[in-house]
């Protein structure tokens, strides 16, 4: 019986994809001078954005590309940065029925609770693991195992909530069942074929109340 939800936040609580994808593309018009290929941010979703920097730009020093993306974020978040419908009700919810919480992230703490103070979620999730507590990420099972061990969670108990194949392989990895939301933007038909298929797939936030039955 699962009593453990462990969310990551990019793409499945929060709307980020407009804002991330027009960063990449101001970044790399800056850099390169250029429109950054699709292909090219797709794959930036669900991964540590200094491994993405650092692949993307390997001429030049991460810090600076990650300033000129931040700069670029901060100035535009308020437009383009959205709580996915029903997601705020979902996880009110679960914590409501005594769930134990964690969200799992590549993402910054600082801006990871900035985003939660912000739009009210603070309370859902006990436990915050972001890339500033590992140095090895998704779809390295760590991140999740820390996740556990802080909560004093099974992984065969708990479910991840996710959007990229890097969080449905960092709960497998992990030992943990997993489910994919409709709403994934990074995750192709091939993905999540055969022995990458997540256990579950979630249409609507709501869904995951009838998993959890």
């Amino acid at each position: 019986m699962i009593n453990t939800v462990i969310y990551d936040f990019d793409g499945t609580i929060m709307n980020t994809n407009d804002v991330v994808a027009e960063s990449w593309k101001h970044t790399y018009r800056t850099i390169y001078g250029q429109e950054m290929p699709a292909e090219e941010i797709r794959k930036t979703f669900g991964e540590p954005i200094m491994t993405s920097m650092k692949r993307v730009f390997p001429h030049m020093d991460p810090d600076e590309a990650v300033k000129i993306y931040r700069e670029f974020q901060e100035a535009h978040k308020a437009e383009l940065v959205k709580l996915f419908p029903g997601m705020d009700a979902l996880m009110k919810k679960v914590t409501e029925l005594g769930y134990k919480t964690a969200i799992v992230t590549s993402r910054f703490r600082n801006s990871l609770v900035d985003y939660l103070s912000t739009f009210g979620l603070l309370d859902y999730a006990q436990v915050l693991v972001t890339c500033d507590d590992t140095k090895v990420h998704k779809p390295n099972p760590e991140p999740i195992l820390i996740a556990l061990e802080k909560l004093g969670s099974k992984a065969e108990e708990s479910i991840m909530i996710g959007d990229s194949m890097f969080d449905i392989l960092c709960a497998k990895n992990a030992g943990c069942p997993s489910a994919l939301v409709s709403w994934a933007v990074a995750v192709t038909e091939e993905d999540i074929q055969g022995e990458n298929a997540p256990e579950y797939f979630m249409e609507k936030p709501e869904d995951l109340l009838e998993i959890l039955k």
